[in-house]
């Protein structure tokens, strides 16, 4: 039956946002109901919440008669009229005398007002499935077929949301069902396909893993994602890629090691793109964290110290240690989400520690001290392996060092601290 109901809407399988939206107001009215069943005197059923739930079990007969999945919601519309007649209803022109009353001399709510209530909270619920049924087949239609890029990133950040709110059994069903997460890495392997659809497959992605890593973790790592990511390497697919890492740890560093990427993702730290820098020394930090023995040798022998080192040097460098010293400069152009703005200095957000503001606005500083503490209290290597990575850290130091005071700037760095 599910497949036949696929088939009938692929007649028309253009997305109407206007369904989806009168389903939100459907559902915020059910929650509302919910609240309220229990804190009024007539169950919530003189509400305009109420009404419109009324209002959707009068046309279910028409509405809902085609699709079976929609036959638990039409029963619970009518439980819900049921009920809602039984209750006693408010008195239009009962005076403020009488409420004043009423609220001193409050009787206990009926059973009948907490069955509105979980009535109400089931009608949200199948609702909501409702939702994500039409939310994942809209998405496999706009991916597949020639819709705008505005669309397909509509319905991909509508998902990416619904995953976030948490685990949730019948929404993994619907969407295992549905084939989505093959469409979505489908699409961010497209080369044709638009960056902001790619950057909001990849955001999709991480998110899935985070709804359930048992379910999905397996595709991440035996299909195309990894690749499509580190190919792309735009600052949005860079974030999903360091958010998969500290998600799936050193399976996922294991796999980039093995399809040698790691030497590609390293030469992103002298990329011309700032926020591809910054989220590049982030997984750098991030490997140094989670990474095994070989992964992080594979990636100082790919030049990881000099880079760094570099970046340094840069306007956005400098050292922690100079920190207590250094005044934010006054706000230059728009904010953004490190408080960088085309390599200049911002003045960053408050509410935050002096620390990271200081590097939300000097995001290469100490960058080498930074990926040794990692390395230190990381979770990737064994203490012995972390004092040798430690001394190779510093042979390359002295090695790619443009001063002797460089050198030893640095290394102090390393060998005592001054870092987070």
């Amino acid at each position: 039956m599910e497949e036949e109901r696929h088939t009938n809407n692929n007649h028309n399988p253009k997305p109407n946002p206007e369904i989806l939206q009168a389903l939100e107001a459907l559902k915020r009215a059910s929650k509302e109901v919910e609240v309220i069943a229990t804190t009024s005197d007539d169950g919530g059923c003189s509400s305009p919440s109420m009404r419109a739930l009324l209002e959707l079990e009068t046309g279910s007969d028409d509405l809902f008669s085609g699709d079976p999945l929609l036959s638990p919601l039409r029963h619970l519309l009518s439980e819900l009229r049921s009920l809602s007649s039984s209750l006693p209803s408010t008195p239009p022109n009962k005076s403020i005398g009488t409420s004043f009353l009423n609220s001193i001399f409050r009787r206990p709510k009926s059973p009948h007002h907490a069955m509105v209530s979980r009535v109400a909270g089931s009608i949200s619920a199948e609702i909501q499935s409702w939702i994500d049924r039409e939310t994942l087949h809209r998405l496999v239609s706009a991916l597949g077929s020639q819709f705008s890029d505005e669309e397909r990133a509509t319905l991909l950040l509508a998902l990416e949301t619904r995953a976030s709110e948490g685990f949730d059994r019948g929404f993994q069903d619907t969407l295992l069902k549905s084939g989505a997460f093959s469409v979505v890495e489908s699409a961010l392997a497209e080369p044709g396909c638009a960056k902001v659809v790619r950057d909001r497959c990849a955001a999709l992605i991480y998110a899935l893993v985070r709804f359930n890593k048992d379910v999905f973790v397996g595709p991440v790592l035996m299909g195309s994602t990894i690749d499509s990511l580190v190919t792309i390497a735009s600052p949005a697919t860079l974030q999903a890629l360091n958010g998969l890492i500290a998600a799936i740890k050193s399976p996922l560093i294991d796999e980039l090691h093995s399809r040698g990427e790691l030497q590609r993702l390293v030469s992103l730290l002298s990329s011309p793109d700032l926020e591809v820098q910054i989220r590049a020394l982030e997984f750098a930090l991030a490997i140094g964290y989670f990474g095994r023995k070989e992964a992080v040798e594979a990636m100082l022998a790919q030049g990881l110290i000099k880079r760094l080192l570099c970046l340094q040097r840069s306007e956005l460098g400098g050292a922690l240690i100079e920190m207590d010293s250094w005044d934010f400069p006054k706000e230059i152009g728009r904010n953004s989400d490190h408080g960088i703005h085309v390599g200049r200095l911002l003045k960053p957000k408050q509410g935050k520690s002096k620390q990271m503001r200081f590097l939300e606005a000097r995001p290469f500083a100490s960058a080498v001290a930074r990926f040794a503490v990692q390395v230190e209290v990381g979770e990737g290597l064994r203490q012995r392996e972390k004092r040798a990575i430690k001394q190779d850290i510093l042979k390359r130091v002295k090695e790619a060092a443009t001063s002797p005071v460089e050198a030893a700037n640095v290394f102090a760095e390393v060998l005592w601290g001054s870092t987070p």
